[in-house]
């Protein structure tokens, strides 16, 4: 899946770690930033995905569309589209472009809006990568779980680094008997749940 990264999706990868280098460090303000996982975390969460169990695969919280390029390798890999949900309507149009020059438009679908307003109307999920606003993390959760299927995983980013914001989700999928969970510390650490 890493050996044979098709050119087209390699340069957009660059194009967008060098975007987000660029705004990390200048004044872009953090709404307007791109919000983007590191490279290790992308082949992280491709390699979770591409051993997943059947079913759809879902990212929330799109931004530029890296995170995604690296879930559409595995969905690939899986014989499976990907469904993506980005609520600023900026970043959408930065995604649909950058999935149209990586080729992957027919593979990638992008949803602008809140997932709690769709996430119900999809067959039952095999992966979920959930990177959007903190404040919706735990709705997202109690949402995605029941529409999980047997086995399936659900990765929230940011979950080291913003455990206090995210207290209440990470004390409920921690206790949750419907979920083993663990946290990685990957990047800005990543909460893995996998469906019992």
């Amino acid at each position: 899946m890493f050996h044979n990264i098709p050119a087209q999706i390699q340069e957009c990868m660059r194009d967008l770690e060098a975007r987000d280098a660029v705004e990390r460090l200048g004044n872009v303000p953090k709404q307007q930033r791109l919000a983007q996982v590191p490279a290790e975390t992308g082949k992280f969460i491709a390699l979770l995905c591409a051993n997943a169990p059947k079913g759809t695969v879902f990212d929330v919280g799109t931004s530029g569309g890296y995170a995604s390029l690296w879930l559409a390798l595995a969905c690939i890999q899986r014989g499976d589209k990907l469904t993506t949900f980005e609520s600023e309507a900026e970043k959408v149009l930065m995604a649909q472009k950058t999935f149209y020059e990586a080729g992957l438009a027919a593979l990638v679908k992008i949803i602008h809006g809140d997932v709690r307003d769709h996430i119900s109307r999809f067959p039952p999920a095999a992966f979920i990568f959930l990177d959007a606003e903190k404040d919706i993390y735990l709705d997202c959760y109690e949402q995605i779980i029941p529409n999980l299927v047997p086995g399936g995983i659900m990765v929230a980013n940011s979950a080291l680094s913003q455990t206090q914001q995210l207290s209440l989700y990470l004390h409920r999928a921690y206790h949750d008997p419907r979920v083993d969970a663990t946290m990685v510390p990957l990047g800005k650490g990543l909460l893995v749940c996998r469906k019992c």
